[in-house]
């Protein structure tokens, strides 16, 4: 069957840590709003990457048919050299069995999981193409304003080898470096995104791709840990599916709320558990729910939730299990 029209919701906590730093702030959170508004927000290249490196890892081989290999990412030759797009893409498709094919593009589309999601720019074999992924995230924001913090330690181990001279001295570095980073205690983000039926058709992307971007989101923030990023939990992922391909709502972030409010956040003692927060979608449910305003042009909502996540309201659709 082919793939409908829809939209993604996803919403996430992190720890101890920043998901996405912005290095033209030293390294701290980004922030696209102003200071007084106070959220903190993650990029859609962020988002992807927790997807790709969860695919990568789950089919190093391509997985069935050849057709779950990853084109974007980091692979080096045996001597350390960095591959281009045109290595990556040729190493795809000698592994997948399609060299021989003669339309580079769609032996491509049919082998790399993410240009097919996700779309690709780029030439092979002077065939040059362009396709749009037929997924797109949006930014994801914190639910609430963000305070970071500023923190410095030192590492144990010495940067540098130390000596002993003739004389008995020891020379070179003897102590660790120190260290100085951001982090902030604790924050609940969501993430909007859109699934474009015409432009699937296109790429060949297919229901099986899809769940498997909606798999990916939920395991692949499990997986893609690093002490820096912060300990990342998915809270709930929503998926939205329209019997009309040419509309969708929009904005479904903007009909959530997370408990307490905007001054406890920035008081004294803000959240810092998954269990002192709570999320309010009663707004949401209001607008996919049977009664709603929008319940002729919705084909079928499906979501997925932590159980440890506290919820105002019920949603409409069925509850999936967790993967």
């Amino acid at each position: 069957m082919p793939v409908s029209t829809g939209e993604i919701l996803f919403v996430k906590s992190v720890k101890d840590g920043i998901p996405n730093r912005d290095p033209l702030n030293d390294s701290d959170a980004r922030r696209l709003f102003g200071e007084e508004d106070g959220r903190v927000s993650l990029s859609d290249v962020s988002i992807k990457r927790d997807v790709r490196d969860y695919v990568l890892a789950r089919y190093p081989e391509g997985g069935p048919g050849g057709r779950y290999y990853v084109w974007c990412r980091e692979e080096r030759t045996d001597d350390g050299k960095l591959l281009g797009r045109e290595k990556l893409a040729e190493d795809i498709l000698q592994r997948s069995g399609r060299a021989k094919e003669k339309e580079k593009a769609k032996a491509l589309l049919d082998s790399a999981f993410d240009m097919r999601v996700f779309g690709a720019v780029f030439s092979v074999e002077k065939q040059s193409f362009h396709r749009t992924g037929p997924v797109q995230f949006g930014w994801a924001h914190s639910l609430h304003p963000v305070e970071t913090r500023y923190v410095q330690g030192t590492t144990v181990m010495p940067s540098k080898d130390t000596k002993i001279e003739a004389s008995g001295e020891e020379t070179g570095k003897a102590q660790g470096t120190i260290w100085t980073t951001y982090y902030l205690p604790f924050a609940v983000f969501a993430m909007p995104g859109v699934v474009n039926a015409t432009v699937a058709a296109k790429t060949g992307m297919s229901e099986e791709d899809v769940e498997l971007v909606l798999e990916g989101l939920w395991k692949g923030t499990l997986y893609r840990q690093a002490r820096g990023r912060g300990l990342q939990q998915p809270l709930l992922l929503v998926h939205v599916e329209y019997a009309d391909p040419f509309f969708r709502i929009g904005y479904l972030e903007d009909y959530l709320s997370l408990e307490p409010g905007r001054e406890e956040w920035l008081g004294p003692n803000p959240p810092t558990s998954l269990g002192e927060v709570t999320l309010d979608l009663r707004g949401l449910a209001r607008v996919l729910g049977e009664q709603g305003p929008f319940a002729a042009r919705i084909k079928r909502v499906r979501w997925w939730k932590n159980p440890e996540l506290v919820l105002k309201g019920e949603l409409p659709g069925e509850q999936g299990p967790l993967w």
